[in-house]
């Protein structure tokens, strides 16, 4: 066999899933152009887990300041983030560790990941406030950034990201052991209430406060957006996987009660998002502006004012990558899904670019790959592994094999690509080119390649 170097085999992955990447082929036709060969994915495998296997010990992070409790970071040492301790990031950096762990088979690994990632819960709910609400960021140095704890009613301020539970659940998968939650289950039953409380709707969906901090920063369905009007379509889909998640924790809890309660809340929050977020016409699952309210008895008083209002929203036709979230969380119907990525991914280059899924199509007039200054994060079509990742979970569970191992390609070339140009990766990436746009030494939900690596290479 033919001996290559591991810099020419990714130089030569790169080209291949640039050439190939935007052909408008049959499932399996791009199947067998786009599988790289054993070698070519060995290699770039490696390379991952390798870069992966030296940092990890680095992501583990003592207590210190505000975190009483080991936790998680999300970067390396002296790099943006690397003092925080973030939501939903915690959520995916637990995940590619414990994968890591696997693919390493290494229980010395395991079982620190299992009491960090137990700390990182920790830290959250001890920061909790008295009606339930948690920050979405704490460091060392600061408790609440973002002022999530604030007692203003309503209250504007976005607190942390619907994934308590899942944490917790991860946690329990991992060590096979529950009874460590039983003393905080009540916190994050306590924490879903807040959400409800503070921002559910009559509809059954959940709204931000504001723009501020909502995961993917600049959305357009809800940057920009009056307070309270977005029922943001990835929002509602973390909120029903984390009620999903709550429920299997009260069942391992022996909380019967309680089991079947939370499974009535996430069957509701189900219905809502299918009959409010689900676009016919277009076949994809959009954010809905929840503020559809009738002023004229305000403007016009003591004027007849006519036919009633009989729609409650209105949904947002922009088309971000969250619309193929309700795949991630097994929502959408069979037939759903295949009219969704039927004419929404396979027909064109809207969302699949050479090196992923665009976060933003890229028939939206708000299209943009630049990474402006103050808060440079940005969501209008550039790459980020973690929206990588969520697309290749949809795409398998319901069986688009060929293009979530087409994914999973290009995933795995972008990233070792990354490392072996630059020597670490970045937050995010240029879609026709690959080249990073942000935050070197960003760590965090990059390491949800491996699941990717392991999945496609059969491992």
């Amino acid at each position: 066999m033919m001996e290559f170097s591991r810099r020419a085999v990714l130089r030569a992955m790169r080209g291949t899933i640039g050439t190939l990447a935007l052909c408008k082929i049959t499932g399996a036709e791009r199947q067998r152009q786009h599988s790289l060969s054993s070698d070519m994915h060995k290699n770039a495998a490696e390379t991952l887990i390798d870069y992966f296997s030296r940092i990890a010990p680095d992501l583990l992070r003592p207590e210190n300041g505000y975190l009483k409790h080991p936790s998680l970071s999300p970067s390396l040492p002296g790099n943006a983030y690397s003092t925080d301790l973030w939501d939903w990031d915690t959520l995916w950096t637990a995940r590619g560790l414990f994968r890591l762990a696997e693919l390493k088979l290494d229980s010395a690994l395991k079982a620190k990941l299992c009491t960090h990632a137990v700390g990182s819960l920790e830290n959250f709910l001890d920061h909790q406030s008295p009606e339930g609400r948690i920050p979405i960021l704490i460091s060392a140095q600061h408790e609440d950034l973002f002022n999530s704890l604030s007692t203003e009613k309503p209250n504007p301020h976005n607190q942390a990201k619907p994934v308590m539970a899942q944490i917790a659940l991860l946690v329990a998968d991992k060590s096979h052991e529950v009874d460590w939650l039983a003393c905080r289950f009540d916190q994050i039953l306590r924490f879903h209430n807040s959400w409800r409380d503070g921002n559910g709707t009559p509809l059954g969906l959940m709204v931000w406060g504001n723009d501020v901090a909502i995961g993917m920063d600049n959305d357009p369905t809800t940057f920009g957006r009056p307070p309270f009007s977005s029922a943001n379509i990835m929002l509602n889909c973390l909120f029903y996987q984390e009620l999903r998640a709550c429920a299997e924790l009260a069942l391992r809890l022996k909380r019967t009660s309680d089991h079947d309660r939370i499974q009535l809340q996430a069957e509701a929050l189900g219905a809502a998002i299918q009959k409010y977020c689900w676009d016919r016409r277009d076949a994809f699952y959009y954010t809905a502006d929840v503020m559809c309210v009738d002023q004229r008895s305000k403007w016009l008083p003591g004027i007849g004012q006519g036919m009633a209002m009989s729609w409650r929203s209105l949904p947002m036709r922009i088309q971000t990558v969250a619309g193929f979230l309700p795949l991630w969380c097994g929502l959408a119907s069979a037939q759903q899904a295949n009219e969704l990525v039927e004419r929404n991914y396979r027909r064109d280059d809207r969302f699949r670019a050479a090196f992923g899924v665009r976060t933003l199509s890229s028939f939206e007039p708000m299209y943009s790959l630049t990474a402006h200054s103050g808060n440079p994060s940005n969501w209008l079509g550039p790459i980020w592994i973690i929206t990588n990742y969520l697309t290749w979970k949809a795409l398998k569970n319901y069986g688009f094999e060929a293009e979530a191992a087409e994914l999973a390609d290009k995933t795995v070339t972008l990233l070792a690509n990354d490392l072996e140009t630059s020597g670490t990766l970045n937050e995010y990436y240029q879609p026709d080119t690959g080249e990073p746009i942000s935050h070197r030494g960003f760590v965090d939900w990059n390491m949800l390649v491996l699941e990717m690596i392991s999945t496609h290479s059969g491992k």
